[in-house]
């Protein structure tokens, strides 16, 4: 028998190849980049390949996240529609003149992502860590009601060492803490680390967790988002995660640069409701009677207009990416993109093509070195189609660019936690700060063209002269990208 089966090895293999092929084109009824990339997997990895997908690929059930109840759902439906008229009847007085112009914008974030649109917000911009957890220390010493933080990565190191000591010690007086961290982004990160928190009173809930210890086969669809609520009244929103790294500590990176925003005013309420329906699909226990406590009056702190934007596989739209191509579309001057991944799905790619072509000065900036090298090659494929075409890219050299900020004409801008790639337009749940505001969009666009001082230009000539191995290995990886 054991004679037989090595002799015919290969034809058994596949054998079982095909009907788990079959499996994967008619059963999760994938787009078809995505189902091809998966053929090839399956085709170079026979057996395995599946063993693969299974991690990797499998479909999420958009039955079962995030069930409102009759109550809340009617108030949110009653809200947007209200909005909604508003602006078909042109009712709304914007702060800013410029915002009037991106109404079809705000009006899609409204209708297919249930983003309110508010403006009396103020919005202060961090670019290093230092200063990002500076702020939020001190906010949260002055914390008095509740501390609601999600984040991807949390690293048993210095800077989570004394974040989990903080709110320890306002767990203590009475501040009610939540902790929301991704179990696959914080899988290195024992159980212990918050032991004192939640013997203080705190709570901590692990996103989409194992139910085998160590062994987290749902790679896939991680909760990618960073946000921070601090008594209804102050939000953070970025790309920061929390760790020494971010500090610009670690020796492999040295500075991180990334992009964070510290959000008072009415968009605050605006991420409380997003948090609250993360924590309610995490954690076993949910906010019930203390609601009203998490959504006090907003002060009016500023004038800037903000939408909330998610996105996730729970959704059949791709809500943020929609609205970065409706802001590439809308430009009549400028668009300056940062991301430290680079794997446009074909409409995106499209448009920053037409961009280019309408004479838009179109600027994409990412890191001179991988954190992930298969991504990066990925990323290097898809630069020659824009370079050609006159797109100017800038490789950061002074660490590694982890910001992910759109610009388009300094009026109206995007920061968040979702890279320009197709796992966070279609995998992960991400979250953004859409701007309508011409101070803070210029204000972003300032630091771009700084950050342009820190960076090489990749030309198309200097792109043409990459070797016969790279373009190989460019080309292989970029049949992958769909599931990268």
């Amino acid at each position: 028998m054991t004679d037989f089966f090595l002799s015919n090895f290969v034809t058994i293999i596949t054998v079982i190849n095909i009907p788990l092929a079959i499996a994967v084109m008619f059963l999760e009824r994938r787009n078809v980049g995505v189902t091809w990339a998966w053929l090839m997997v399956l085709l170079f990895l026979p057996a395995v390949g599946f063993v693969v997908y299974l991690v990797f690929g499998q479909n999420l059930s958009k039955k079962k996240l995030y069930k409102l109840n009759r109550r809340t759902r009617e108030t949110m439906n009653a809200l947007i529609e209200q909005q909604r008229r508003e602006f078909r009847d042109h009712r709304i007085v914007f702060n800013d003149d410029a915002a009037e112009r991106y109404s079809d914008l705000i009006c899609m974030n409204l209708t297919s992502g249930f983003a309110l649109y508010t403006q009396n917000n103020h919005v202060d911009i961090f670019t290093n860590g230092p200063d990002k957890f500076d702020a939020l220390f001190a906010d949260i010493e002055r914390a008095t009601h509740h501390i609601h933080l999600m984040y991807y990565i949390v690293h048993n190191d210095g800077l989570g060492r004394r974040l989990v000591d903080a709110l320890t010690e306002k767990a203590k007086q009475g501040v009610k803490v939540r902790f929301l961290v991704d179990d696959i982004g914080s899988s290195l990160l024992k159980r212990e680390f918050f032991g004192e928190l939640v013997k203080a009173g705190g709570e901590v809930a692990y996103f989409f967790p194992s139910k085998i210890p160590y062994l987290n086969i749902r790679v896939n669809y991680r909760n990618h988002r960073k946000l921070v609520i601090i008594d209804g009244q102050i939000g953070y929103i970025g790309g920061f995660n929390v760790g020494d790294e971010y500090m610009g500590l670690n020796k492999r990176f040295g500075f991180w640069r990334d992009t964070h925003l510290r959000i008072t005013g009415y968009a605050v309420l605006q991420m409380q409701a997003h948090y609250m329906m993360d924590w309610n699909l995490a954690s076993h226990t949910t906010f019930s009677r203390e609601v009203l406590g998490l959504f006090p009056p907003a002060a009016i702190t500023g004038t800037t207009g903000i939408q909330i934007v998610s996105s996730g596989p729970d959704q059949t739209l791709e809500q943020i990416k929609n609205a970065y191509i409706k802001m590439i579309h809308s430009a009549k001057q400028s668009i300056y993109m940062q991301t430290p991944y680079f794997i446009p799905d074909e409409s995106l790619l499209n448009a920053l093509k037409l961009a280019v072509l309408s004479g838009i000065d179109v600027r994409i900036m990412l890191p001179s070195r991988p954190d992930h090298k298969m991504v990066y090659w990925a990323t290097f494929s898809y630069l020659g189609e824009l370079l050609e075409e006159g797109m100017k890219c800038y490789l950061y050299e002074k660490g590694f660019l982890h910001a992910k900020a759109l610009v388009v004409d300094g009026t109206v801008a995007s920061v968040g936690t979702a890279n320009v790639d197709i796992r966070s337009f279609k995998l992960n749940f991400e979250i953004n700060a859409i701007l309508y505001d011409t101070k803070t969009a210029m204000e972003l666009k300032r630091i771009f063209e700084e950050d342009m001082l820190d960076c090489t230009e990749l030309t198309y000539e200097q792109y043409q002269r990459r070797s016969r191995l790279e373009r190989f290995r460019e080309s292989c990886v970029r049949l992958l990208s769909p599931i990268l």
